[in-house]
């Protein structure tokens, strides 16, 4: 049957052509990697990866003239690589190699190999086998590692010492653990238990590769696995720190909190059931971030984890910087969730006034359906009573949003009055006092006192702006 499935696999004229274009020039050729693991897994590929045992640019080069597409080929000198656009495909051109590697660089000392020594350098077996494109060989499957029967066993295995792949290359212990999570396959536990004795070596590679991992677990079906993972490999505590820190249960007169890193990973699976969406996913993730700076115990209220939602949000931009990832819209998003994950919740507990629901949607802006969607995530409770209410509540809140978005548009919502408006009419400098005063329309449109109108927001504004200074004066008075 395998043969039957290659033979599908390789009906794309692509193949005959490069096959053929190696045969005139001498060489093996194979297509390697990801592309052959995902003809045994039914899953579609369009970057090729072929290895020739010879020069893969000139290969590539001839390939290019066959095609037409001179244009489209792109030379990589330093890595002995080329690369060739074609339709809707990438084809990677690569001679076999042999690698050393340095103990303090994931950089290999490269020098020309076969075929099984460039099978040898592979981080996985299932990533190790190679179909040959000559046309006497054509469609032959060369898998020294086993790497088929691996396939059929849901495993991830290395095709040498684990110590020595993962060592060489510390990156590898990431792919693993993605790979793991995108096929939700088992590691071995050979293999896995050399992830964790080359753990300490993940810091020579750099925080963009490792995020580009990370994302890949983030945006799998049950991103919990990877987390999982790389907690019980020691990875996670040399990655992200802070969310390391939400392991473990204190306890004081038998009364214990949650484990908020279980919490926090099953939060995680249930916005996956529900979105695609990668940040907020990362937004469910960070949602308690802060729980373990803010955890406290009081003899009458128990455990408490106050304002942690606040800290948190002002905790993303610090995680984000540390890790390199983008400090742009997708971290405001983050950290604007992370402080709002808790209102929903609130504004449902405290009877879904119109009041509460306009701030909802006025600070949730267009991601008020995200947060909603968050905040439902965040009920793992296993008290039915208390799952009822809190769905009760939710369910109440959504019916009230869509009352109140039909009479007007509160996502949008912007102060009908502006700061320099203030400081031309009223002769005002630039001051915290501003700020106070159009807090306070927007307090007073929100509470229902004004319509959403400029001019009443105006004449408001005018008749109460005594109210804002004597707040300041008291508010000074008792800093003395």
């Amino acid at each position: 049957m395998t043969p039957n499935i290659i033979q599908e696999k390789l009906k794309n004229p692509i193949f005959h052509l490069i096959g053929e274009v190696a045969d005139g020039m001498g060489l093996e050729v194979y297509v390697v990697g990801g592309f052959v693991r995902d003809i045994f897994l039914g899953r579609h590929s369009a970057d090729l990866d072929f290895v020739t045992v010879g020069s893969g640019i000139a290969l590539a080069r001839k390939v290019a003239e066959r095609l037409g597409k001179k244009g489209n080929l792109t030379v990589y000198a330093n890595y002995g690589t080329a690369q060739i656009r074609h339709k809707d495909l990438e084809l990677e051109f690569v001679g076999a190699r042999r690698e050393s590697y340095n103990r303090d660089s994931r950089k290999p000392i490269v020098e020309d190999g076969t075929l099984d020594d460039d099978q040898k350098r592979r981080d996985f077996t299932i990533n190790a086998m190679a179909i040959c494109l000559n046309r006497g060989r054509f469609g032959e499957l060369v898998d020294p590692f086993g790497g088929l029967e691996d396939l059929d066993h849901k495993t991830i295995r290395t095709p040498l010492d684990p110590d020595v792949t993962f060592s060489d290359d510390p990156l590898r212990m990431m792919r693993a653990i993605r790979f793991a999570t995108q096929l939700e396959f088992e590691i071995l536990p050979e293999t896995f238990e050399g992830i964790k004795r080359n753990a300490g070596r993940i810091g020579i590679i750099s925080k963009e590769r490792i995020n580009d991992e990370l994302g890949k677990i983030m945006r799998s079906r049950q991103p919990s696995i990877g987390f999982m993972l790389l907690d019980e490999s020691g990875l996670l505590e040399r990655i992200m720190p802070e969310v390391h820190a939400l392991k473990g249960v204190d306890s004081v007169g038998g009364r214990a909190h949650k484990d908020n890193f279980l919490h926090t990973l099953k939060v995680v699976d249930n916005v996956a059931e529900r979105s695609d969406n990668e940040w907020l996913r990362w937004a469910a993730l960070l949602h308690d971030i802060a729980k373990p700076v803010t955890k406290k115990w009081d003899n009458s209220l128990g455990w408490t984890f106050h304002n942690h939602n606040f800290i948190g949000e002002r905790m993303v931009p610090r995680i984000f910087q540390a890790m390199k990832m983008p400090m742009n819209e997708k971290m405001k998003y983050v950290q604007k969730l992370v402080g709002l994950h808790m209102r929903p919740q609130q504004v449902g507990e405290e009877g879904v006034s119109d009041s509460g629901v306009r701030r909802l949607l006025t600070d949730a802006g267009e991601d008020v359906e995200d947060l909603m969607i968050l905040a439902e995530s965040d009920l793992t409770s296993r008290n039915p009573v208390k799952v009822k209410s809190a769905l009760d509540g939710f369910m109440a809140l959504r019916e009230r949003m869509k009352e109140i978005e039909a009479a007007d548009d509160y996502r949008k919502w912007k102060n009908p009055i502006n700061g320099n408006e203030i400081m031309e009419r009223l002769g005002i400098p630039p001051s915290q006092e501003i700020s106070r005063l159009k807090q306070m329309v927007k307090d007073a449109i929100l509470d229902g006192l004004i319509p959403n109108d400029h001019d009443a927001a105006w004449e408001y504004l005018v008749a109460h702006r005594d109210d804002v200074l004597n707040t300041e004066s008291v508010t000074e008075g008792s800093n003395i």
